[in-house]
């Protein structure tokens, strides 16, 4: 698990250097078509996109707890809730995040924040009333592993860059639908972008597959560390067949929440979205099923 957590921290560079490819590559082809000579274009997309992920990085946790609608509580609003993170932060040595409740009857949790010392988890008053005191532990265990793995840093560093890939994408294609084709280089120089319309089409194309590229790409990443999560929870209470249950009571009690948000519905630790065809192709989570059938491998190593 230990190899896992470093593994995931080193997979942190890794990530933001395929998203800043991706972003590159973008700006690359939106100057080729469109700058007049120069790497203007290019510079310009690559500062604003760094500039971004580095405001990301800081204030997504706030973001996120104002789209959730999450209420910060103390030990004598909610002591059942407070004693549960407080003993298991005690036991990982993990510093205490703060606590967070959701008033909303759907059953879900998240965490987040950029590292163990200013992390934040938070439960829906629905997961509070079909929980035991196990099943509670389970799924805030499951909650102090994204922080103890640093997957929320990854989660909030991703979830940036594919918010910027998707904006700087759609401004350079209303660029090209309400801009003119030909708008960039001078037509008359030969291999100009902007006078050459196969490069024209390479160019849209990109901008239309690259967003949905670096969508895959979170995706694939956030439901590997949803699996890491369930193994850290599993391992911290000794006691995966609680987790197991837990999620199972979330798949069997599982409703949308209130207010529904598809750029941090990753952080949940069940889909807070409506079920479909479509929802569960582009699903954050992996199939409860195969996350209980898990659980149910670590506790047969126990």
């Amino acid at each position: 698990m230990y190899r896992a957590i470093a593994r995931n921290k080193r997979n942190t560079v890794f990530i933001i250097l395929i998203f800043f490819a991706i972003i590159g590559g973008l700006a690359y082809l939106a100057n080729y078509v469109y700058g007049n000579g120069g790497y203007t274009i290019l510079i310009v997309v690559l500062v604003i996109a760094a500039f971004y992920a580095w405001i990301q990085y800081f204030s997504a946790s706030g973001q996120a707890v104002a789209m959730s609608g999450a209420v910060e509580i103390q030990k004598s609003d909610n002591p059942r809730l407070w004693r549960v993170v407080e003993n298991l932060s005690i036991a990982t040595g993990t510093p205490m995040p703060k606590v967070y409740i959701v008033n909303d009857p759907a059953p879900n949790a998240f965490a987040t924040g950029r590292d163990p010392q200013h992390a934040i988890v938070a439960a829906t008053t629905g997961l509070l009333d079909i929980m035991d005191d196990s099943e509670l532990e389970g799924v805030m265990a499951h909650e102090l592993g994204h922080v103890r793995n640093y997957d929320i840093r990854v989660s909030m560093i991703v979830f940036g860059l594919v918010v910027a890939i998707g904006f700087i994408a759609d401004i350079f294609l209303r660029m090209a639908f309400f801009g003119g084709f030909g708008g960039g280089r001078d037509n008359n120089r030969g291999g100009g972008g902007g006078g050459n319309p196969i490069i024209l089409i390479i160019g849209l194309a990109a901008m239309i597959v690259a967003p949905l590229v670096a969508s895959l790409v979170q995706l694939a990443v956030s439901r590997q560390r949803e699996y890491l999560a369930d193994a850290t929870g599993a391992f911290t209470t000794r006691h995966p067949d609680a987790l197991a249950s837990a999620l199972n009571k979330l798949a069997e009690y599982g409703r949308p929440m209130k207010k529904q948000n598809s750029s941090m519905s990753h952080l949940w630790i069940a889909d807070p979205l409506k079920p479909g065809i479509v929802s569960r192709l582009f699903s954050t989570h992996p199939p409860i099923p195969e996350r209980i059938e898990r659980l149910q491998k670590i506790g047969g190593s126990f």
